[in-house]
C-alpha cells in the first residue's frame, strides 16, 4: 500500500508564491509518474502539472510559466514551485501518484487527502 501526505498550503496573496509538498510512504515498488490536482469550489478536479520519474513534466495551460513541477526520486516526494498566484488559484490541491506497490501485480492510483490554497487579499 501506498500512502500520500501533502503540506505546504495556506492563505497567500495575489502575487505571492508558495510551496506544497507531497511524501510518498509504505511498501513501494516504483512512482511511474507524480503529480497535482486541484478542485476549486463547486467545480471539478482538474489536472494541474504532473512528472515522470525520468523528469519529464506536463502542465495545464493556466499554470505554465508560473508553476514547477519537481520531484526528489529518492524521497518519493513530488513538489509544486508557485509564483505569482492568482485568485483563481484557489482551491484544494491533491497529490495524486501513480505507483506500484511492494508485491502488488500492477500499478494504482494514489491520492493524498488535499491540502487548501486560498489566494485573497
Amino acid at each position: 500500500q501506498v500512502q500520500l501526505v501533502e503540506s505546504g498550503g495556506g492563505l497567500v496573496q495575489p502575487g505571492g508564491s508558495l510551496r506544497l509538498s507531497c511524501a510518498a510512504s509504505g511498501t513501494i515498488f516504483s512512482i511511474p509518474s507524480m503529480g497535482w490536482y486541484r478542485q476549486g469550489p463547486g467545480k471539478q478536479r482538474d489536472l494541474v502539472a504532473t512528472i515522470s520519474e525520468y523528469g519529464d513534466t506536463n502542465y495545464v495551460d493556466s499554470v505554465k510559466g508560473r508553476f514547477t513541477i519537481s520531484r526528489d526520486n529518492a524521497k518519493n516526494t513530488v513538489y509544486l514551485q508557485m509564483n505569482s498566484l492568482k485568485p483563481e488559484d484557489t482551491a484544494i490541491y491533491f497529490c495524486y501518484a501513480q505507483a506500484q506497490a511492494t508485491m502488488a501485480p500492477r500499478l494504482a492510483d494514489y491520492w493524498g487527502q488535499g491540502t487548501q490554497l486560498t489566494v485573497s487579499s
